[in-house]
């Protein structure tokens, strides 16, 4: 795909993944996380006092009746926050749906009265709820009619797809209209119209709870200025506290007598919207096209990124400002979700390094196929890697210095024409590269049916003498089966000798600046090309010197041959490997 595509391509998958929201699973993790990390490292206290009264085991304990015949204590909790003078009271708890009056004469009455006395003196919403078939579960007409028009609310909730409860939306009917819930209902009774929103769970601190025993027990007892100073001025909600009743999931967890955000009440849920909608405190989404917009920009680190660390620090850095920004526009009221966006950064970032990664691997490639055959492995591997040292010139590297030669081959292919010569030669190559390559050594030239090889460069060996050892003795394997071969074909078999001497040389590149080779220079290459032509007058097909045997260690296979002149240089010490007819 040519670059341009490409960039327009990422640039406008980031905006898709920004704009729709593909990954809103993992934005609301992130979003609980910063309502967690708010609200431990930046507390906000809330304007309007919420007081829970809670129906806990304590209380299901001391009254004797069913929590079905509780009309009497509820009347008696409604005119306890008459004295007490609550501002309002919203009931998580929904009433009977009919008359027990043949079971217990003025329970329903007391009820009534105990609602009307409430109406008349501060906002009052009955909670009310569904039944399994999604249809209105009634209340007994009297109550509703007792507690007046707009008196009633569902508690309900909406949760996330992960089965969380974050957000306040009235929409909530089965044809997606909106119906008066508890929280909305009471905000309504208050002066405060709801809209929808993200409930903000980093504002105001854990709930606790008065046990509805004890509200009984002042009233009974006509503590009026307890009441007061619990109650008075502050939003009131009765709702269930027991551990396995009305329990839903939150980001964080809302009750201070318990640290369990997967099972809390949902009577606190009530209360931390109605604190959200009272402070004006709903989170709004960020519109799509913004978060698009992000994404987009965020796409175009792809310019930025032309190496894998500048990439990295650079998508490091854009996820730490996504992160403090969003976290930043949440505590302001605005919920801003960023996975998309880092998506598209790291595709934009990430991207161009793998681009430029598969550019360059496909032009290591081409090298590699077009040079492969005229460099040695280990020379095309320095090239790829860009190890290779540039310009004219080189180091000095002790290295063990190769030359082997075909024995007569000057007469023998004076009797072959010339595409039978370039044939067995290339049969002969064929094997020998092979040997010396399979033990990490370098070849240096071909001349002719001669070879110069070196070991321990480019790469550096950890015994060259080892490997040049092993290499000739793999060559000499590999020529006694091509012989077999060649004998089968009525062809003469090849006869060769090998030179190995160690010791230090220049190894670099010789030449001039538009045509140049990787080769090794110093005496130890005169030394090894002599040592070669010596294997033909000491009947050995492998000779070396004393250095090399001495680097090797084990000289067990050697011949001491003893010292030997050598043309253009003083007599060597050298040792003679035998040949397979010499064992």
């Amino acid at each position: 795909m040519p670059r341009t595509a490409l960039v327009a391509t990422l640039l406008l998958i980031g905006a898709l993944i920004g704009f729709f929201r593909f990954t809103e699973s993992l934005d609301l993790k992130i979003l609980d996380a910063q309502f967690l990390l708010l609200r431990a490292k930046f507390p906000e206290s809330v304007a309007k006092g919420i007081v829970i009264v809670g129906i806990d085991e304590a209380t299901v304990a001391k009254l004797p009746e069913p929590i079905t015949l509780w009309h009497s204590h509820i009347a008696k909790f409604l005119t306890g926050m008459v004295r007490g003078q609550a501002a309002a009271v919203g009931m998580d708890v929904v009433l009977p749906d009919r008359s027990f009056e043949q079971v217990a004469p003025g329970y329903d009455l007391a009820l009534v009265r105990g609602i009307v006395e409430a109406r008349r003196a501060y906002p009052l919403v009955l909670g009310v709820t569904i039944d399994p078939t999604g249809k209105p579960r009634p209340v007994h007409p009297p109550f509703i009619a007792a507690a007046g028009e707009g008196a009633t609310a569902y508690v309900l909730f909406r949760a996330d797809g992960d089965g969380v409860v974050r957000r306040f939306d009235e929409r909530l009917a089965q044809d997606g209209s909106e119906i008066p819930t508890l929280a909305g209902q009471m905000a309504r009774r208050l002066g405060v119209v709801p809209g929808s929103g993200i409930i903000d769970y980093s504002r105001g601190a854990t709930f606790p709870y008065v046990p509805l025993s004890l509200v009984l027990e002042r009233v009974d007892s006509g503590n009026i200025a307890d009441l007061q100073s619990t109650f008075a001025g502050k939003v009131v909600v009765l709702g269930s506290v027991l551990r396995f009743t009305d329990t839903h999931r939150l980001p964080v967890a809302l009750a201070a007598w318990e640290d369990d955000a997967g099972a809390t009440p949902g009577v606190l849920i009530h209360a931390q919207a109605l604190r959200s909608i009272l402070g004006q405190h709903l989170i709004h989404d960020a519109p799509a096209w913004a978060v698009g917009l992000a994404a987009f920009a965020a796409a175009l680190l792809w310019f930025g990124a032309e190496s894998l660390t500048a990439a990295l620090t650079m998508l490091g850095a854009a996820i730490i400002a996504l992160l403090a920004a969003s976290t930043w526009s949440l505590h302001h009221g605005l919920f801003f979700p960023v996975s998309g966006v880092a998506i598209a950064a790291s595709l934009g970032s990430l991207g161009r390094v793998g681009f430029e990664t598969a550019l360059k691997m496909r032009e290591r490639l081409r090298l590699r196929r077009s040079f492969s055959g005229y460099v040695s492995p280990q020379i095309m591997e320095e090239i790829l890697q860009g190890r290779l040292m540039h310009g004219l010139g080189g180091g000095r590297v002790r290295i063990c210095v190769m030359f082997s030669d075909i024995r007569a081959f000057t007469t023998r292919s004076e009797a072959m024409s010339p595409e039978a010569v370039i044939h067995l030669l290339n049969r002969y190559f064929e094997e020998m590269t092979a040997a010396i390559h399979d033990h990490g050594g370098t070849i240096d030239k071909f001349m002719g049916d001669g070879i110069m090889a070196f070991f321990n460069a480019p790469k550096p060996l950890e015994n060259p003498c080892e490997q040049a050892l092993a290499a000739a003795r793999d060559m000499l394997a590999r020529l006694a089966a091509l012989n077999r071969m060649l004998a089968a074909e009525g062809i003469e078999p090849i006869m060769i000798g090998v030179g190995l001497h160690v010791g230090d040389a220049i190894v670099g590149h010789v030449g001039s600046r538009t045509r140049h080779e990787y080769t090794a220079i110093g005496d130890v290459v005169n030394v090894a090309s002599r040592l070669e032509g010596l294997t033909k007058d000491v009947g050995y097909p492998l000779v070396c010197t004393r250095d090399v045997v001495d680097a090797i260690g084990d000289k067990s296979g050697f011949v001491l041959l003893g010292p030997k002149p050598v043309k253009g240089h003083t007599p060597v010490e050298v040792f003679g490997w035998p040949s397979a007819d010499r064992h």
